[in-house]
């Protein structure tokens, strides 16, 4: 079976820290593959409050969850420090990919990477809805 393959681009718009906490670990004793997610989710928040939106107003749109794909490069674990990447790229008509990549920060082991496609919705109709103008312009500088 053929592995997910995740290309990066070479500079991100947005970069965070997230420290990875006891209850990131999994029974095994490193960072578990549902948390990994959550620690996506909130990098993706602080990206979005970052530009001066929040993921339910992005010019008057929230955004829904496409698709998500990740690749494991090493382990991580509990008390580590993790710089996590971010930008958006391969803007459709409703939607765009964010891309990101998690390293662990003294020793720039990389632990993780992938992306996550949204689509912009418009809550108040019940509907997709275009990708605003201006979060297209910010979001991938």
């Amino acid at each position: 079976m053929p592995r997910i393959q995740i290309d990066l681009p070479e500079n991100f718009a947005f970069s965070t820290e997230i420290t990875l906490y006891l209850s990131h670990m999994n029974y095994a004793g490193h960072l578990d593959n549902a948390a990994l997610l959550a620690v996506v989710s909130e990098t993706r928040a602080r990206f979005f409050q970052s530009l001066g939106y929040t993921e339910l107003d992005v010019e008057g749109l929230g955004i829904v969850i496409a698709d998500a794909a990740l690749q494991y490069k090493s382990e991580a674990f509990h008390g580590e420090v993790m710089v996590v990447q971010m930008t958006a790229r391969d803007f459709g008509s409703k939607g765009c990919d964010l891309l990101w990549c998690m390293r662990e920060k003294s020793s720039q082991r990389e632990v993780a990477r992938g992306k996550t496609g949204i689509v912009f919705y418009d809550y108040g109709v019940r509907k997709v809805a275009a990708v605003p103008e201006n979060f297209r312009a910010r979001a991938a500088s």
